[in-house]
This record gives C-alpha cells, sequence and structure tokens, in this order.
C-alpha cells in the first residue's frame, strides 16, 4: 500500500490526464502502463548491458545502430526515455508519436508472440505536447519517489494503486491481488526452473512477474547460465489467459518489462470448450473470480463432470486439477463458501481433491485482506494432483494479520503471521504435535470426511473460554446507586456556575 507523498504525485498525474481530456480510468492506466514500459525500456536494457558483460554473455542493445520504423531508419539512440524527455514538448510528442510508439508496438519479432497480438492494436492517446511533457515529467518525479523508498515492491504497490482507481469507478473485479499475498503463495509453492506455470484468470500478471522474480532470485545462474533452462524461462515456463484484452495487453507489458521476452498470454475463456488444456502444467497459481454464475451450456462438459454447478470459483477449481500434470501442484484463493458450502457441487469439489488428489494446506485470511476493493473472506488452497488420492492430514492456519490494518485504509501495522505461515509450511513435521488451540495445526483426512469434507478452519478449531468473575447484582446496583448520586451532585455545582 501507498500513501502520503507517492500516492499524491500519483493522483496529480491522474488530474493531468483528466485535464487533458482523458476521464475513462481504464484507458488511462493503458496509456500510463504504455510509458512506464517505455522507461522502464531503457533501464531494462541498460540493467540487462551490465548483467551480460559481468556474465561474460554476448548483448545487444535493442536501442543501439540504426532503428528500422516503416520505412525510415533512425538512430535507436533517439528513442531512450533518458534522451528524449529532455527535448522541448513539440519535439518530444513527436518523437513519441512517430517514433517510440510504433517502435515498441513492432518491438518483439515474434508476430504470434502475446506482446505482438495485443501490442498491435493499441492507440497512442495523449491529446497534446503540453499534456505529454506534464506526465512525463510526472512520471520521473513518481520514480524518483520510487527510487527513494526502502520497500522492496515499491512499483507492485504503485501499479495496485492505478489499478484501484478501475475499481472505483465501477469496473469491479480488475484489481490485483495483493502483492505481498501473490509472494506469500510463490513463496510456499517454490516454483522451480524446469516448471511450466499457469495462471488461468490472469490479469496484468501478478502471479507469472512474482514466479519469474522468485526464480531469478532462487535460481538466477541455473537459468541464465543454462542454455535449455533460459530458453524455457524465455519462451516456455509462463501461461496466462483471460477474457480482457486490455488487461492481457498490460500483462504481456509486465511480463516483459521484468525480462520474460515470449510468455504465452493469451485471450481465453478458461472455463469454456475452447479451453483444451489437460495434464500440461507443473504449477497453477491463481485467484480466479468468484462473483457471477454462468451458463452451464457454455461450460467445458469436462469440468461439469467433477461439479455439476454455475459458480465460476468451484469450475476454476475443477480445471486447475484438470490442467496439471500429475505431480503438478496448486495454490490458489478461493472464496470461504467454497471450504464449507453444503450444496452437492461444494461437497464433489472438495471430496476431489481430498479423495483423488493431495490437499496439503488450508489457510483461512482474514477479510480485510482485499479491502477496499472487497470485504470478502477468503482462503488459500494449496493441494498436488496425484489422481489417486494421498490426502493423510490436511495443515490449518489462521492468519489473523498481514502486516496491515484490516480496513478500508490498509495502514501497515506491526503484527504480520505472513513470516510464520511461510516458516511453517516448510517445516511441517514440526506442526505434528500442536494442538487445536493453537493457529496452526493438523486435522486428520477422517476426521474431515466425517464432517461432510468441510475445510472450515472454524469446524476443528478449540476455543479455550476464560472464566470471569462479576460482583454480586446486589453490590452492582449499589455501585451505579453511588454513581448515580456524584452525577446528580457535579450536576448541580455546573447549575450554580451557570447561575452565577
Amino acid at each position: 500500500m501507498i500513501t502520503g507523498e507517492l500516492k499524491n504525485k500519483i493522483d496529480s498525474l491522474w488530474d493531468i490526464f483528466a485535464a487533458g481530456g482523458l476521464t475513462n480510468p481504464l484507458e488511462v492506466i493503458e496509456q500510463i502502463t504504455y510509458l512506464m514500459f517505455i522507461r522502464d525500456l531503457d533501464d531494462v536494457d541498460n540493467k540487462n548491458a551490465k548483467e551480460n558483460a559481468i556474465l561474460g554473455l554476448p548483448f545487444k542493445s535493442i536501442f543501439s545502430d540504426q532503428v528500422q520504423i516503416g520505412e525510415r531508419s533512425i538512430n535507436g539512440n533517439q528513442l531512450k526515455w533518458s534522451v528524449f524527455h529532455d527535448f522541448p514538448a513539440g519535439k518530444m510528442y513527436e518523437i513519441m508519436q512517430d517514433w517510440v510508439f510504433p517502435f515498441i508496438k513492432n518491438l518483439h519479432a515474434d508476430k504470434n508472440s502475446a506482446y505482438s497480438k495485443y501490442m498491435d492494436d493499441a492507440i497512442f492517446k495523449l491529446p497534446t505536447p503540453l499534456v505529454l511533457s506534464k506526465v512525463i515529467d510526472s512520471l520521473d518525479d513518481i520514480y524518483d519517489s520510487m527510487s527513494k523508498s526502502e520497500k522492496k515492491d515499491i512499483r507492485g504497490d504503485v501499479y495496485e494503486y492505478l489499478l484501484s482507481k478501475i475499481a472505483t469507478a465501477g469496473r469491479n473485479g480488475q484489481f490485483r491481488t495483493p502483492r505481498h499475498i501473490i509472494e506469500m503463495m510463490v513463496k510456499l509453492v517454490n516454483p522451480k526452473p524446469e516448471d511450466t506455470i499457469c495462471d488461468p484468470a490472469c490479469g496484468t500478471a501478478g502471479f507469472l512477474v512474482e514466479a519469474s522474480t522468485y526464480l531469478i532470485d532462487t535460481y538466477k545462474n541455473d537459468i541464465l547460465m543454462n542454455k535449455q533452462n533460459r530458453d524455457h524461462y524465455m519462451n516456455h515456463m509462463f501461461h496466462g489467459f483471460d477474457m480482457d484484452r486490455t488487461m492481457l495487453r498490460i500483462g504481456a507489458m509486465n511480463m516483459m518489462t521484468h525480462g520474460v521476452e515470449s510468455p504465452f498470454i493469451e485471450y481465453r475463456d478458461s472455463l469454456s470448450d475452447q479451453n483444451l488444456d489437460q495434464d500440461k502444467y507443473s504449477l497453477v497459481l491463481a485467484n480466479p473470480p468468484f462473483k457471477g454464475t454462468l451458463d452451464a451450456e457454455s461450460v467445458s462438459s469436462d469440468l461439469l463432470k467433477v461439479a455439476k454447478t454455475k459458480k465460476t470459483e468451484l469450475l476454476f477449481l475443477a480445471l486447475f486439477i484438470r490442467m496439471l500434470k500429475i505431480g503438478g501442484r496448486c495454490a490458489c484463493i478461493v472464496p470461504d463458501g467454497v471450504l464449507f458450502g453444503s450444496s452437492n457441487a461444494h461437497v464433489q469439489i472438495r471430496k476431489a481433491l481430498i479423495e483423488e488428489n493431495r490437499l496439503e494446506a488450508v489457510i483461512s485470511m482474514p477479510s480485510g485482506v482485499f479491502k477496499p476493493y472487497a470485504g470478502v473472506s477468503t482462503g488459500i488452497l494449496i493441494f498436488t494432483k496425484t489422481g489417486h488420492g494421498g490426502t493423510d492430514k490436511v495443515w490449518f492456519y489462521d492468519m489473523k494479520a498481514d502486516g496491515f490494518s484490516l480496513d478500508d485504509k490498509r495502514s501497515i501495522v506491526k503484527e504480520n503471521d505472513i513470516p510464520d505461515i511461510i516458516n511453517r509450511f516448510k517445516n511441517l513435521d514440526k506442526e505434528i504435535d500442536r494442538k487445536r488451540t493453537d493457529q496452526s495445526f493438523f486435522v486428520n483426512k477422517e476426521e474431515i470426511v466425517n464432517n461432510n469434507y468441510d475445510l472450515s478452519i472454524n469446524k476443528y478449531k478449540e476455543v479455550v473460554y476464560e472464566k470471569v468473575e462479576y460482583a454480586p447484582t446486589h453490590e452492582i446496583l449499589v455501585d451505579i446507586v453511588a454513581l448515580n448520586k456524584e452525577i446528580d451532585k457535579n450536576l448541580e455545582e455546573l447549575k450554580a456556575l451557570l447561575e452565577e
């Protein structure tokens, strides 16, 4: 979450667009994303040049030599943000419109790539040189503030705040899963260089970006110094689907900015028959849509066999199971109703997770985690696809705090269970003797089965009630009478003062 000066700077940037006549929040975010991407290209290119020099690898800048723009050939150096942002407004606008924007639209050599597909219909909409000049100065100011921040993912927080503008404008559902929750989930499943990762409801690709960052932070040499691993990371590892082209465009740029050259990000209704993926991925990370129902006729028949329902949250769980390879893992966010709902479909999907696969963990999150966008209570399910069961016991954790206040302000607080969750999940052998009164504990499969596969932590958690001793009733009444006399006395004294 961002507050104070940086928040005010982003609001000021938003006001510049409004004053220039761009008031549609989705269009504003698109234009800001393009400009951030253009600025990041310069930074990333410089960073890659330094890293490759250290590793002794060959490197050619995307801005090197002459760059072909249509029928013209120009010096690529002029396309760098660090060069053109100092030009007069008129010249800067001309370079952006005629050179830089066509350059980024045709940046990717593979015309079938996600980036090329979703940049193809992108339009530069800033209306005047003055607006562009003000926006670029404002963005430079924002980047300067981000560089001074000590927060690890201040850029992610800035982007989350930008996306919140869509939610407040009525486009509910188009918002980022909080970055610290994504980061926790990625750490819990520990992606490996050989994984093939998918988010079937990817939005702006937050899970895929975090997974890519985790892999580079953890296995940098294994990925960058191994030709096969590097090719897999760049071209085959990351897959994301969504039904909003704007989100896909932002997601493709987001991935490319984070160093993934060719993510497979595609327009697709993941729950329909057009999605044929089966036994394909080794890792699924997702926060699928909760709200709304579907026409059963549009849903893949394979999914309806697992859970006959129109509820998207249940169908996505069936989809995750289908898409995973045997041995594949999943960490996904679900609304609380999935954990304890009593309909046949709810029970069917929980039974499939427990009886046909290995359900490992249920992490209950407080309802304030998704504020200010939504107040729904949610949980995280972690499971492995086995196809033949394997659930022996399930680990439950009752998250009470995530490092932020649970109101709409989401201010930073000391209380944070996330480090404890990660540490305990990675050391489950030490959790065996934990009691039901503790914050985390195991529940045997048999007990869950006997409770109609209920996965709500409140079903199994034991609450210790402290005995409170109260004074006898007659003593309380005596105290009340004494207090009333004291009040009457004070009122008389006040009345006398006022009459003087």
